[in-house]
């Protein structure tokens, strides 16, 4: 019962996420609201529900390794292995703006949470934990980086972006509430399911964290990435990823240790080198080969690099 707990869990978060975006999107379409500004607040923040909602559960439980473990593990399997598999798909042609700012502000956002994270390390503290004080200058630079988008969107055409569909009001609130409904029904279950899975089988809430629920939740971003890059569209297969990293670590992390500050596991901070190293490998890779593509062979090896990285916290436990 408890790994199918897990799995429903898994399914009333995403479509819950979906039925959130679709009946939020006809609302602001309906009051005239533009096809981009939907793209960029409704779409984007509905794409990062589930990974919120497991965290908000995770530090409301005190299950503090599972919220981090979530959002580190999510955006390594965003970087190797979502962007890997785009990249085998077709190869990814990579915008300059994409190149020069959003890559660096992603690795920027790991860099500053392994900072932050390693007190002991760093202050010469008694623990590491993102207090509340990390996660008001998390949601800071997220809001820099919100300013940013905008700026990017103002030179681009909200005719390029997709209409949402237009439902009847009663529908589209029926559809928000659904969606509140299975993002707090799917968060709990898969936060309780995790636990016991890792007690059952003597795994540590990190490593769950780390891989079950990191792919799980990350299931919305692997679906668009490989669609996009499948239809050929690079830009939103690398946008979707490395906004979604940045998204991960500013938005949701900075406000879960703001909500209830999360102790840090000093395991995880292995774990914070990868997250590190795959977006500088990224980046450098960029002006490797075929400038500002992502390659077919680099994606399989960012595959097989975070096979190896599987493997590897696996045999840790």
């Amino acid at each position: 019962m408890t790994y199918i707990l897990l799995i429903v869990g898994l399914v009333f978060l995403i479509k819950g996420a979906e039925f959130l975006v679709d009946g939020a999107s006809s609302i602001a379409k309906k009051f005239r609201v533009s096809n981009l500004v939907i793209g960029l607040t409704i779409v984007a923040f509905g794409t990062s529900a589930p990974e919120l909602f497991v965290n908000l559960f995770a530090s409301l439980n005190g299950t503090t390794d599972i919220a981090i473990g979530n959002i580190v593990g999510s955006n390594i399997v965003n970087m190797l292995f979502i962007l890997g598999i785009a990249a085998i798909i077709y190869p990814l042609r990579v915008g300059k703006g994409t190149v020069w700012k959003e890559i660096p502000l992603s690795l920027l956002a790991a860099g500053l949470l392994l900072v932050m994270a390693n007190d002991v390390f760093v202050d010469g503290a008694g623990i590491n934990a993102l207090t509340r004080i990390d996660g008001i200058i998390f949601v800071s630079f997220f809001v820099i980086f919100l300013y940013y988008t905008f700026g990017i969107a103002g030179n681009q055409s909200a005719d390029e972006q997709p209409a949402p569909r237009v439902y009847s009001g009663p529908a589209s609130a029926g559809l928000i509430a659904l969606g509140l409904v299975g993002l707090v029904l799917g968060g709990q279950w898969i936060v309780n399911g995790a636990v016991a899975i890792a007690a059952s089988l003597g795994l540590s809430d990190a490593l769950i964290g780390l891989t079950v629920v990191a792919i799980g939740t990350s299931l919305p971003e692997l679906a668009t990435s490989a669609v996009a890059a499948y239809k050929k569209n690079a830009d939103i297969a690398v946008g979707n990823v490395v906004g979604s990293n940045i998204f991960n670590i500013f938005w949701i992390l900075g406000l879960s240790a703001f909500i209830s500050p999360l102790p840090f596991a000093p395991v995880l901070t292995f774990d914070l080198w990868v997250t590190v190293g795959a977006s500088a490998l990224l980046f450098v890779w960029m002006f490797l080969g075929k400038r500002h593509i992502l390659e077919r062979w680099q994606g399989v090896v960012f595959v097989l690099l975070y096979v190896v990285y599987v493997a590897a916290i696996v045999w840790r436990g």
